[in-house]
């Protein structure tokens, strides 16, 4: 399955990420989070195959995560509430996200795509 890297081209992060994964000869789909965040039910799929919590998909430093006051709704809200809202807005889903439908990773830190991406 394609390798699929959901980024937001002004996250230093990402760009970090992207590098890496050129660098390394990963071949890649490139996805703009904010314009085309993933839906619900492929955030769901992302989320299982990770073996990640769920509030690990959001972007905690975002202003939106703020202004919503999610630090202290997300414990009462349901699974499905939570993708749905992920899904609403891309600036809310924790990047870069990067997925070929079995391996998922979630921000960026060199060791894990190593691994992750690694010799592919």
């Amino acid at each position: 399955m394609t390798i699929k890297a959901y980024l937001y081209d002004k996250c230093g992060t990402c760009r970090k990420a992207k590098q890496w994964l050129q660098q390394n000869g990963v071949s890649f789909e490139e996805i703009l989070i904010v314009d085309a965040p993933p839906a619900a039910d492929e955030l769901h799929s992302m989320w299982r195959a990770s073996g990640l919590p769920l509030n690990k998909f959001f972007n905690t430093s975002g202003q939106f995560y703020r202004e919503l006051g999610l630090k202290d709704k997300l414990p009462a809200m349901s699974e499905d509430e939570m993708l749905k809202l992920l899904a609403s807005n891309g600036k809310l889903i924790k990047r870069p996200l990067v997925s070929d439908g079995q391996t998922v990773t979630v921000g960026f830190k060199e060791d894990e795509y190593e691994k992750a991406w690694g010799n592919r």
